[in-house]
């Protein structure tokens, strides 16, 4: 399956990201911590060049959390602070704080020496669509502040927001890049919700999902939906099709519909903490069963 999808909208985007990033002093990218690789956008790390950059890993409740320990230690490895976070619970998004005002020491250090005290961080939030960019503000802030949705493409423009008396946040839309280069990264992608559904042929999707649980993750379709993993990825789909029930006029199973509740039950973590990828280097982790 090669899969690309890059509306529009997402050129202006990057465009403004190009223009607002040389007002901020550290970048805070958003990665998916099921698949931080593959949600790392190439196109980011142009535009950041050598500012101050903190990843959060988020949705780690979601992930193996095995692999995101590897992922940590893959990222502070090349020298960038790393958290990991459910952007959802308050406690956690608020640790943010704190490690921004670390990453920017020098520029705090700076200000002071010049006798320039309390001057607001201007930090940028970037990421793909669908990475939890919103969720964070808003649970960061303590109410509505940015739009959410679980689809991508909700947030429209960039947008100035106050997240405590001392950082000043610019929210901008998720955005892809063009073409991706390995089919992979678009396929996991797509398991995650950043590409739109309905450019999909999800049946399929589903199918290449369900080789990959087999091969990683043992068990886990069995338990979910009582079938026999033995079967091929096709026969499952019709099983699970079958077990809960989804049926055609005529009584033949909807395998369309149960490729779609397949996929939310990856996304929304009901087939359990599932990591899609792990550190090619990082020799020593095995994905759990």
């Amino acid at each position: 399956m090669d899969i690309n999808w890059y509306p529009g909208h997402m050129t202006s985007a990057r465009r403004k990201i190009e223009q607002d990033i040389k007002l901020c002093d550290v970048i805070i990218e958003l990665l998916d911590a099921r698949i931080p690789m593959s949600s790392k956008n190439p196109d980011i790390d142009n535009l950041i060049g050598n500012r101050k950059r903190l990843i959060i890993l988020n949705k780690a409740d979601l992930a193996d959390g095995c692999i995101t320990d590897a992922w940590t230690r893959y990222y502070e490895k090349a020298g960038i602070r790393v958290i990991t976070m459910d952007s959802r619970v308050r406690k956690q998004a608020l640790k943010v704080n704190d490690v921004v005002r670390e990453v920017c020491k020098e520029k705090i250090e700076r200000d002071r020496a010049r006798g320039i005290h309390n001057r607001p961080i201007k930090a940028m939030i970037v990421g793909i669509p669908n990475v939890g960019k919103s969720t964070f503000i808003n649970s960061f802030v303590g109410k509505a502040t940015a739009k959410t949705g679980n689809k991508p493409g909700v947030t429209k423009g960039n947008q100035w927001i106050r997240l405590s008396k001392d950082i000043n946040l610019l929210d901008t839309p998720g955005i892809l890049w063009p073409k991706f280069e390995d089919k992979n990264v678009g396929m996991r992608l797509a398991y995650i919700g950043s590409i739109n559904d309905n450019i999909l042929q999800l049946t399929e999707l589903s199918e290449n999902l369900i080789t990959y649980l087999k091969d990683n993750y043992c068990n886990k379709l069995q338990g979910r939906y009582m079938i026999d993993e033995a079967h091929n990825a096709g026969e499952i789909l019709n099983d699970i099709a079958v077990n809960k029930k989804l049926v055609l006029k005529g009584g033949e199973p909807d395998i369309e519909r149960a490729a779609s509740l397949l996929l939310d039950d990856l996304r929304s973590g009901r087939l359990g903490r599932i990591s899609l990828e792990k550190p090619v280097n990082d020799t020593d982790v095995n994905i759990e069963e």
